[in-house]
C-alpha cells in the first residue's frame, strides 16, 4: 500500500511539473482536459481516488505519455505487433 501511495504522489508531481512548465493554472488545465478543477488538485496531491480516465485526459493535454516497463513488456510488444499485421 505504501508503495502505491508513493507512485500516485510521483505521478501527481509529474503532472504538476508539466502544468507549471506549460504556464497553466489548475483551472486552465481542467478546462483544456475537460475535467473539474478539483480533479487536477486531487491528482497533483497524489490522491489515490483519481480516475484513470481523468488522469489520461490531463496527460494528453500536457503531452505526457505513459512508459510501461516490466519483465514481460517486450513479449507483449511483439504479440501486439503481430496483431497489427
Amino acid at each position: 500500500m505504501f508503495e502505491a501511495m508513493q507512485e500516485t504522489r510521483k505521478i501527481g508531481e509529474i503532472i504538476r511539473f508539466h502544468r507549471k512548465r506549460s504556464k497553466l493554472t489548475q483551472a486552465q488545465l481542467a478546462k483544456l482536459a475537460g475535467v473539474g478543477k478539483t480533479a487536477v488538485f486531487d491528482v497533483e496531491k497524489g490522491k489515490e481516488t483519481a480516475q484513470l480516465n481523468t488522469l489520461l485526459k490531463m496527460m494528453k493535454v500536457l503531452n505526457v505519455k505513459p512508459d510501461f516497463s516490466s519483465p514481460l513488456i517486450s513479449e507483449f510488444n511483439k504479440l501486439k505487433a503481430k496483431d497489427v499485421k
